[in-house]
């Protein structure tokens, strides 16, 4: 079961790191063609602290646990995701966007269920 977890990690973190990248370096412009279109509208410098936040909540998914230093801020970091997926789902759903509402729900689930193994 560990093992299944630790994919889980690895995956969401992934998810995640792809998406803070993009909104770190890329225009609005950029960023709603290649499908991010949560951030149409938003100030670039909200964009850009979101991305950084995506890319440290990444890495919280995984460093804390792996070397055994805080490892309480694993599942910290799987509820910071879920909070964040209901705010996006939201978002879509207002915008009429039912394929990334269905992404936003199946990153919700798997950070509820990291959160809960791992705390």
């Amino acid at each position: 079961m560990n093992t299944l977890f630790w994919m889980l990690q690895v995956l969401v973190a992934a998810a995640f790191l792809y998406s803070g990248i993009n909104k770190s370096i890329y225009s609005e412009q950029k960023l709603v063609a290649i499908g991010q279109t949560g951030v149409e509208g938003l100030p670039i410098t909200l964009t850009r602290f979101i991305g950084i936040i995506e890319i440290l909540g990444s890495i919280g998914l995984i460093l804390p646990l792996a070397i055994n230093i805080s490892p309480e801020l694993t599942p910290l970091s799987a509820v910071g995701f879920a909070i964040i997926m209901v705010l996006a789902a939201r978002i879509h759903y207002n915008r009429h966007e039912p394929k990334n509402v269905v992404n936003n729900c199946i990153l919700l689930l798997l950070c509820v269920l990291i959160a809960w193994y791992r705390f």
